[in-house]
């Protein structure tokens, strides 16, 4: 598929006979698909994994994250979570997502429990260590970076006066991971390759740079976090991070606009 941007002023491309051709933007909900309130439920393909997920859904990307690490083909149903469709509660009981579609119609929802079925479910590409003492340590470390993940959304979704005592909470958890990297001795948590534990906490990384709109105390220390710095570097090189990667300014419009209570879900849908 070839796609170029038109704007005013610009020649119409000449048609190439014989095969479709669709003229659609980028932003458009409707040209991307995007399912909200009074939209009919997308037929199943039978056979094949569905993800119910938004753009900028940190927990929905873990899923994508794991899904392509293990190149897994999977269909995918966004969802406008300002204006749900009421299927999605026949789906997701609490209409929360990810949610992932089984081939044979079962369905699972919360991130981690998502990716954990995924790994034991689909040998390839295994993401967990297979030392069930080192998974059990992932996986604390995982609910250990939750506390950062909270305190993220106090400081980008509310008007938190604390943000010095937020800093140090943040600064403290990501210290944990520093040393984390340290003692592993490795470029990734995961060893040679990223794993669990680093596509667990990859949404909230690449989201990290939100927090210096609200001051430069919130800028990360080269020195003292080197190890993060070139990790979150050789993150981005990953081919499940690229996939699913969104630029710092679309990050930013959205949570400028969900700070506004006009959240644009769907500022990116395809």
């Amino acid at each position: 598929m070839s796609m170029k941007h038109l704007s005013k002023g610009s020649r119409m491309p000449s048609p190439n006979r014989g095969k479709l051709r669709l003229f659609t933007n980028k932003f458009c909900p409707y040209s991307q698909r995007v399912f909200l309130t009074g939209s009919r439920m997308p037929s199943p393909n039978r056979g094949k994994l569905r993800l119910f997920t938004n753009k900028f859904c940190p927990y929905s990307q873990r899923v994508h994250l794991v899904l392509d690490a293990k190149k897994l083909q999977y269909d995918v149903v966004y969802v406008n979570l300002s204006n749900k469709p009421d299927w999605l509660y026949s789906i997701s009981p609490l209409g929360k997502i990810p949610a992932l579609e089984l081939e044979n119609g079962d369905v699972l929802y919360e991130s981690l429990i998502i990716a954990d079925y995924l790994d034991e479910k689909y040998h390839q590409h295994p993401l967990h260590p297979k030392d069930p003492l080192r998974k059990a340590k992932d996986k604390i470390l995982i609910e250990q970076f939750s506390k950062v993940v909270n305190t993220m959304y106090k400081i980008l979704l509310t008007s938190s006066r604390n943000n010095d005592e937020n800093r140090d909470i943040i600064m403290e958890g990501l210290e944990t991971f520093e040393k984390e990297l340290a003692h592993r001795q490795g470029p990734f948590f995961g060893g040679a390759v990223p794993g669990m534990l680093d596509y667990m906490i990859w949404p909230w990384c690449e989201r990290a740079d939100l927090l210096k709109l609200f001051g430069n105390q919130f800028a990360l220390n080269k020195d003292k976090y080197k190890r993060l710095v070139e990790w979150k570097g050789r993150m981005h090189e990953d081919a499940a991070v690229r996939k699913t990667l969104i630029d710092t300014e679309s990050h930013i419009k959205f949570i400028q606009s969900h700070r506004a209570g006009i959240p644009e879900y769907d500022l990116i849908s395809g």
